[in-house]
């Protein structure tokens, strides 16, 4: 037995709000669900006795989804509220989703003039490696959790529906 799909991605969130003005509106996200959780199954589900979490599930328009429905789940804690980790790259534990994009110099532009914070002040080329010929940038959500945006390298298929290499974003 192993495991045959991937469910979600999951990041946890300081303000639920901040967070989904940051995802939603700068990012493009669509906002799926959004739920309240305080309940006995998700206190035995996340080990904290009194759990009270509020939950949102995120997608990416015009993207393949798995059965979720959705890629990325924003949880904040309102009971118990945990205090900020360092979740600097470098750290053990530290999280990085990154995104696909088709114009990472336009991408860059336009949320960057957002107050988006990039690690650096431009893309970067990639020289090496797979994906040699791309582009890349690391940047920050409002919690410091690290994000990527990578245009791969135009002869690099996009991915594989069904097997069959995807050359362009569907």
């Amino acid at each position: 037995m192993g495991f045959n799909g991937l469910w979600h991605a999951s990041f946890t969130v300081s303000d639920m709000d901040r967070s989904l003005d940051f995802y939603c509106g700068i990012l493009g996200l669509e906002l799926h669900h959004r739920q309240i959780q305080h309940n006995e199954y998700t206190a035995k589900l996340v080990g904290f006795e009194g759990a009270h979490l509020d939950v949102a599930m995120l997608r990416i328009p015009n993207s393949f989804v798995g059965p979720s429905n959705h890629h990325l789940e924003l949880v904040q804690y309102i009971y118990p509220a945990g205090e900020k980790t360092d979740v600097t790259t470098n750290r053990p534990g530290a999280p990085h989703l990154a995104f696909v994009t088709s114009d990472i110099f336009a991408d860059y532009a336009r949320m960057e003039e957002q107050g988006v914070r990039f690690k650096a002040p431009a893309p970067v080329p990639i020289s090496a490696g797979v994906n040699m010929g791309g582009f890349t940038v690391y940047f920050l959500d409002p919690d410091d959790i690290t994000l990527e945006m990578l245009q791969p390298p135009a002869d690099r298929p996009w991915g594989t529906v069904n097997g069959v290499p995807v050359t362009k974003p569907v």
